[in-house]
């Protein structure tokens, strides 16, 4: 007979943090290239120290989505700028949505009398 066996699900509380040169090696984009992007405002770091930058690992995906914009479509910065913009937008009214504030606030709005 086996003994039972226990299951242990480790959970992180802290977000895992990359540097720049990790940035660079998880996303094959160049580390000039990235603090370009920084200083443009296209991608936002989430711990300065020094200077030292660190980011979220959501960055991953951030600049993969800047780089496939900039290269398979062409956009300039401004364009990539904006687009990522609208997205982030996007991305938080479906947020709000979903957890049920868009209709009252669109109920609401069209209540007044202007």
């Amino acid at each position: 007979m086996s003994e039972p066996q226990a299951h242990i699900t480790l959970c992180r509380t802290e977000r895992e943090q990359l540097t720049l040169d990790r940035l660079a090696a998880c996303s094959g984009v160049h580390q000039t290239l990235i603090e370009y992007f920084v200083e443009y405002g296209l991608l936002e770091p989430s711990a300065r120290a020094g200077t030292q930058l660190f980011f979220d690992t959501a960055c991953i995906a951030r600049l993969r989505m800047i780089e496939r914009l900039r290269r398979d479509l062409g956009a300039n910065l401004a364009g990539i700028a904006v687009i990522l913009d609208l997205l982030d937008r996007l991305t938080s009214l479906s947020a709000r949505w979903s957890n049920g504030v868009g209709g009252r606030e669109i109920v609401a709005r069209s209540a007044l009398p202007y």
